[in-house]
């Protein structure tokens, strides 16, 4: 089935995907504790003009402000009864963004954020009851026009599970990237590696795949370098790094990855093979537009080694560098203390 992505990678040697929600939407108005996803419904305009802001900065994707948008999440709002109304507004909001900006290239991607509940035997939620709640999300959003769903930032195979079951429901192609931050894996204990493997083994398999958030560019880069072995000669790879790490500068929160860091990670991206570049918490218009500089200006060289990304983007964990490509196997239980739905709500916002 044809796709409005597969068409424009056809004709693009890369794709630029978009920047941060959250850290965008802090800086007009949003507060800590909020929902981003209720915008969708009470501020329009603004939530038109953020997406408007990373189309003119040069993005060829942008992800709607969903991220949080399944009930699990929002029912932390009072809003578990609105998951379709407010997905499918979020996509018409992007559509129109899209129609007033002039560009007829620009991918309108549903986001998918995990559910922040963890799934058996850790956790109350079963594969079944995540892929009823990713349906319905998914069934909003392309209610409203989105071109594909984008499930991201997923720690668990059985979340990957459950989210490819809801965009199933819906009818539309997706593409899934996982974080890979807790020394070279994600929190769950999934490698880079593993994730290649497991995405031949969806069904169906996604139009792309590959890593988003974490702790930084050269994080994220060590962990595409280190799917190299696992993944297919026509694999569609994403990387969509945080803009560093965040820091607590005067009474706000600063990340500290520069248009000129982000520029260097988007050439290595490039250079390694990824085929659609982003940015994730802290990646701003400012950020996006240098990226898109960079990539238009470059020509693409060969892949680069881990000494290469420390010596560009910084220093990587001893796990990423020390990884190996191997066989899926068990799936480690969570840190005992730590709760992932804690953590990712602290990440929703991007």
């Amino acid at each position: 089935m044809a796709d409005r992505l597969t068409d424009l990678l056809k004709t693009r040697p890369w794709l630029l995907a978009d920047g941060a929600t959250g850290t965008n939407f802090f800086a007009m108005g949003l507060q800590h504790g909020d929902a981003p996803e209720i915008w969708n419904l009470e501020r329009p305009d603004d939530v038109v003009r953020h997406y408007r802001s990373f189309i003119d900065a040069g993005s060829d994707i942008i992800l709607t402000n969903t991220f949080g948008g399944t009930a699990n999440r929002l029912k932390l709002h009072n809003a578990q009864d609105k998951v379709f109304e407010i997905n499918k507004a979020a996509a018409e909001l992007a559509r129109r963004a899209v129609e007033e900006s002039g560009r007829d290239d620009v991918i309108v991607a549903g986001s998918m954020g995990p559910t922040g509940d963890l799934f058996e035997p850790i956790g109350p939620l079963t594969i079944d009851q995540g892929a009823e709640a990713f349906a319905e999300q998914a069934k909003g959003l392309a209610a409203g026009g989105a071109d594909l769903l984008w499930i991201e930032t997923i720690s668990a195979v059985d979340e990957v599970k459950a989210a490819v079951a809801g965009a199933k429901a819906a009818g539309l192609p997706y593409a899934i990237t996982l974080s890979f931050d807790t020394n070279g894996r994600t929190m769950m204990g999934v490698t880079p590696a593993q994730f290649a493997a497991l995405a031949h083994e969806l069904d169906p398999v996604p139009l792309a795949f590959g890593g988003n958030c974490g702790t930084g560019a050269s994080e994220l880069m060590a962990a595409l370098l280190n799917l190299q072995e696992a993944k297919a000669p026509d694999d569609v790879i994403v990387a969509k790094s945080n803009c560093g790490i965040p820091q607590y500068v005067e009474g706000a929160i600063e990340y500290t990855g520069t248009p000129e860091l982000m520029a260097d990670y988007a050439r290595l991206a490039l250079d390694a093979g990824v085929r659609i570049i982003g940015g994730c918490c802290g990646t701003t218009p400012d950020h996006i537009r240098a990226m898109r500089t960079a990539l238009e200006s470059h020509e693409k060289g060969d892949a680069p080694d881990m000494e290469l990304v420390v010596a560009k983007l910084g220093e990587i964990s001893k796990g990423a560098e020390q990884q190996q490509a191997g066989p899926l196997g068990e799936i480690p239980e969570a840190p005992k203390g730590r709760r992932r739905e804690g953590r990712r709500r602290g990440r929703a916002a991007g």
